[in-house]
């Protein structure tokens, strides 16, 4: 957890910490140290999460827009594949509609 720091070095800090700030002192600056650690932990985890998040929705939106590009391509290759009809007009709609008969 600290690296490269051992039990000896660990024993020496606190001795020193000791001499500096006295007993009384002591286990509030590690109470302080220790909710500023969470304090940091839990704000990198919530910037972790927003960056995931982020980076979720762009790859959706991307994954979003390429399908959709995909799709109008296909829809105009389809498009281009088929043949139109010419659109005729039949005279017998007409005459019926008059009432006249062929």
């Amino acid at each position: 957890m600290f690296g490269s720091l051992g039990m000896p070095e660990l024993v020496i800090i606190l001795v020193i910490a000791l001499i500096i700030f006295g007993p009384r002192k002591l286990p509030e600056l590690g109470r302080s140290l220790g909710k500023s650690i969470g304090e940091f932990r839990k704000a990198s985890n919530e910037l972790r999460n927003t960056l995931e998040d982020e980076i979720r929705t762009e790859e959706q939106r991307e994954h979003r827009t390429k399908t959709e590009a995909e799709q109008t391509s296909a829809l105009d290759a389809a498009t281009i594949m088929t043949p139109q009809q010419p659109v005729h007009h039949d005279d017998t709609v007409s005459r019926t509609s008059t009432g006249t008969t062929a």
